[in-house]
């Protein structure tokens, strides 16, 4: 209930039951103006609309059907149409239900049949009640409403510009990634000593694997994921134009596209790095040769593997070599929760590694030494 008095508009050619209702509902704590036509009621509530319903306002209505000009079904269907219009109790003298059913179908809160004597005046106040809580629980479920889409419409805009600083961060992180990868390009380029070149490619490689996934969440439309088929394509195709010469020209890819996180994305990729310039070393001492990179789901497992048909056991150990890839390999793979075994039955050499689609909470790593 309003803390002000509450005003009902009656609208009824009837000024002699206009005066009853009058006398009758401001004993019971109300104001009533009087409206004696359709027309009239409908000027009086745009009015009241307009200014807001404050002081002088209309709280509910009472219409009357029979009256000259607009009838009250007419003047009923025109006050549904004002926005913020007040409840309607439709109030007649007619017993034929079709009316009622008309009027409550149209807008109105409540309906009562009237008499002349006033005998129905303890009723409307009644209705009049009831269509006065009504409109309260009404607006107080709008307000609900909106403020429900205001607060997802304001999520919404945070989750956006989330978004799109994200975007930048990766944009940002993947650009100086790039140069951090071509410095170290340029760096091995002009070293002298074979060892140190080696080691200046194997980290642009590194450092390049990382980058890549970065330039990934910067184009994807979504931000939580890497699609590893299309980022292992794009990982390959950098580590054969940073080889030397054609050695890596019959390197390969055969991976299903599956997603998972970008932190797991980038500890594949650095993985494949590693065992793919591994055989790039030692694989093939005479020259270049196929090595094949697969990737596949089975069932909630992931299966990676890097092979070649290179010498396999036969390779003669390096003794420049610091192991620096073995323990990359071994870190990434704990970061993976992952398997990593050497296939017995290959006359080369076929890595593969086992990992869940997701991090467990707990797991047990298994790893071996790569090529």
């Amino acid at each position: 209930m309003n803390q002000r008095t509450p005003t009902l508009l009656y609208i009824d050619d009837d000024g002699a039951l206009a005066r009853l209702v009058d006398r009758g509902l401001t004993r019971r704590g109300y104001k009533v103006v009087h409206a004696a036509s359709g027309e009239e009621g409908l000027e009086r509530i745009r009015r009241a609309v307009a200014q807001g319903n404050t002081d002088g306002g209309i709280d509910v209505v009472a219409l009357d059907q029979y009256m000259p000009g607009l009838d009250g079904l007419e003047t009923l269907e025109q006050i549904m149409a004002i926005p913020g219009a007040p409840p309607v109790v439709f109030v007649t003298a007619s017993q034929d239900s079709n009316i009622a059913v008309t009027a409550l179908k149209a807008g109105a809160a409540d309906y009562l049949v009237k008499d002349v004597t006033g005998d129905f005046i303890p009723l409307l106040h009644v209705a009049t009640e009831g269509a006065l809580r009504q409109a309260e629980l009404q607006k107080a479920r709008e307000e609900a409403e909106a403020e429900i889409h205001a607060s997802r419409d304001r999520y919404a805009a945070l989750a956006a510009e989330r978004e799109m600083l994200l975007r930048e961060v990766n944009h940002r992180v993947g650009n100086s990634l790039q140069i951090i990868a071509s410095l170290l390009h340029l760096q091995a380029s002009s070293a002298a000593q074979d060892e140190v070149k080696a080691a200046l490619t194997n980290a642009m490689g590194r450092v390049a694997a990382v980058a890549q996934v970065h330039r990934r969440l910067y184009t994807s439309q979504d931000l939580k994921s890497v699609v590893l088929n299309q980022y292992l394509d794009s990982l390959l195709e950098d580590l054969r134009r940073s080889a030397e010469g054609n050695r890596m020209s019959r390197l390969t890819l055969k991976a299903e596209p599956i997603e998972i996180d970008p932190d797991r994305a980038v500890a594949v990729g650095i993985i494949v790095n590693e065992l793919v310039m591994n055989a790039v070393k030692y694989a093939y001492p005479d020259g270049a040769g196929p090595i094949h990179v697969e990737l596949n789901a089975q069932g909630d497992d992931l299966l990676l593997s890097i092979t070649d048909n290179g010498v396999g056991d036969n390779v003669k150990a390096d003794p420049r070599s610091t192991g620096m890839g073995q323990r990359i390999v071994a870190a990434m793979a704990s970061k993976l929760d992952a398997s990593v075994e050497r296939d017995p039955t290959h006359s080369g050499t076929r890595i593969v590694l086992k990992f869940g689609r997701v991090t467990p909470s707990l797991g047990k790593t298994s790893t071996a030494a790569a090529g």
